[in-house]
């Protein structure tokens, strides 16, 4: 084999230990090809490649999430897995660790309910989060129910979210980057 021709194969060999690296949550990282195609088959960003299952959306917010909002709406923003609240996030990507003083701001947008399941129920929004693959667990609470908050996580990775405010409840997976 000539020069040219091992110049390729290290190349090449290079290029595939590159895709095998492992994530924060110990799976196998996407290539840069596989991310390209996840990107433009879905408008999901770091939750495609870390296993969550809600994308991150930057389509218009849908009519009863977009009081207060200008021209389109079009902010990064998480649904719940039933559709009964919305995360608008301030911050994208969310991290760890914000060294460039800014927050993990989050405003947490509920569909209005004509009567709630229990009217007696708390209306703290109430945030049970579990780290993917672990046994990380931590609550955060939104006094008053969903409104604006600041949501920060102890590590890094796909975080699943169990929401309770006012006797409503839904779920919704966040990542935050290192």
């Amino acid at each position: 084999m000539g020069s040219w021709g091992r110049s390729l194969l290290a190349a090449s060999v290079v290029l595939l230990a590159g895709c095998t690296t492992t994530a924060s949550g110990g799976s196998a990282a996407p290539s840069a090809s596989a991310t390209s195609a996840a990107s433009a088959t879905s408008t999901t960003s770091t939750s495609a490649a870390t296993g969550c299952h809600s994308p991150v959306e930057t389509t218009s917010l849908p009519d009863w999430a977009d009081a207060g909002f200008h021209g389109g709406s079009q902010v990064p923003h998480v649904f719940g897995k039933t559709g009964d609240i919305v995360a608008v996030l301030f911050a994208h990507p969310l991290r760890q660790v914000r060294e460039d003083g800014s927050n993990n701001k989050i405003l947490w947008v509920a569909r209005a309910a004509t009567t709630s399941p229990d009217p007696s129920a708390p209306a703290t929004l109430v945030i049970t989060a579990t780290l993917d693959g672990t046994d990380t667990r931590v609550t955060r609470e939104v006094a008053g129910g969903p409104g604006p908050s600041i949501i920060d996580m102890p590590r890094a990775g796909c975080w699943h979210l169990d929401l309770r405010w006012s006797g409503h409840t839904d779920t919704i997976d966040l990542v935050y980057a290192p």
